[in-house]
């Protein structure tokens, strides 16, 4: 996916060979491990060399590990961002190492052994969304004849770029009945890049219907929204607490470490979210749920924005970049 979406925003972009910890540890998969992590370092290595940056930001995953080790080996400084509410296995390892740790909770500093390098900052979440785009014109870009009624309720529903099975399925035999029940309710979905054409060809046109396969004005879709379906991957949790969206979260459990149903445990606690898992899914609990929320007591509406806007941490990416620009301007001078 960053091969293609990287480059569209005009950066430059080069891949790296992956190097995969496989569960269980003693897998007989993970014997060629150091092999991989020996031939991701080298090519790390020489593409640093080329490109010669004052510092290295990783931020997890089977990439930036060998990436920052190769920076390590070269003396250049490394800084790591853990956007979950737990770190993964190479973040934890490069926790040892980096100069300093940002983490987007006040909990996930615990889970670190050598809490002095962890500062709290946030996920950094794009700009757009922090500038302002009133409900209703939001709405008409999506629904442009009937959206902008005040008493619409809009669902947003987000299974991430490639979609989520469930999710969508769950939807597929529940958004009819619910549309027909509900006169004033609309529906956002995002079906997903590899779902879409299915659900296209199940799905019947319905003007408080959105379908698509991704949603490029992500900023439009919150401000629209009066409430998020999604899961509960670590920049959508930020993104829903930065645009203040009560929100029904539906964790992956295809995440060896377990960090979208922590991540979203926690949104339960800091902002009321309410989590079902993919055991529970069903359109029956899926639409019980939203029932429960947009036609319940708009007080419980107002008390999961409320507390989702003041765990948000909106001025993450200007607080990250400035202390990474601190630490690149002490080694420029020391040099």
């Amino acid at each position: 996916m960053e091969s293609a979406s990287i480059p569209s925003a005009g950066y430059p972009f080069s891949s790296i060979p992956p190097v995969r910890l496989y569960r269980p540890l003693f897998s007989p998969r993970n014997l060629s491990l150091p092999f991989h992590l020996i031939q991701s370092t080298i090519h790390s290595f020489k593409l640093l060399r080329d490109f010669n940056p004052h510092i290295v930001v990783g931020t997890g995953g089977y990439v930036s590990f060998p990436t920052c080790l190769a920076a390590l080996f070269r003396g250049l400084k490394v800084v790591i961002q853990e956007q979950n509410s737990v770190p993964g296995i190479a973040n934890y390892l490069l926790s040892f190492l980096a100069e300093v740790v940002f983490v987007a909770y006040n909990s996930t500093v615990e889970c670190f052994p050598r809490k002095h390098k962890c500062m709290v900052c946030g996920n950094p979440v794009r700009l757009s969304l922090r500038q302002f785009v009133s409900k209703a014109v939001a709405r008409k870009e999506f629904f442009p004849r009937a959206g902008g009624k005040e008493e619409a309720k809009v669902i947003l529903v987000l299974g991430g770029s490639f979609g989520a099975n469930t999710i969508n399925i769950a939807l597929l035999n529940l958004y009819s009945q619910m549309l027909l029940e509900h006169k004033n309710w609309f529906i956002i979905w995002q079906t997903g890049v590899e779902a879409y054409n299915e659900m296209e060809s199940l799905v019947r046109i319905h003007p408080h219907l959105f379908l698509t396969p991704f949603l490029h004005s992500m900023d439009l879709a919150y401000a629209a929204a009066d409430l998020v379906v999604s899961r509960a991957g670590a920049m959508t949790c930020s993104e829903i607490l930065a645009t203040g969206k009560p929100a029904i979260l539906i964790p992956s459990p295809n995440l060896e470490e377990g960090h979208q149903l922590r991540n979203a445990s926690l949104m339960a606690d800091v902002a009321g979210s309410r989590v079902i898992t993919e055991d529970e899914l069903d359109s029956t609990t899926l639409g019980t749920t939203i029932d429960e929320i947009i036609a319940g007591d708009e007080a419980v509406m107002a008390d999961m924005s409320e507390r989702a806007l003041k765990a948000a941490k909106p001025d993450a990416s200007a607080e990250i970049a400035r202390h990474i620009l601190s630490l690149v301007e002490a080694s420029t001078k020391k040099k």
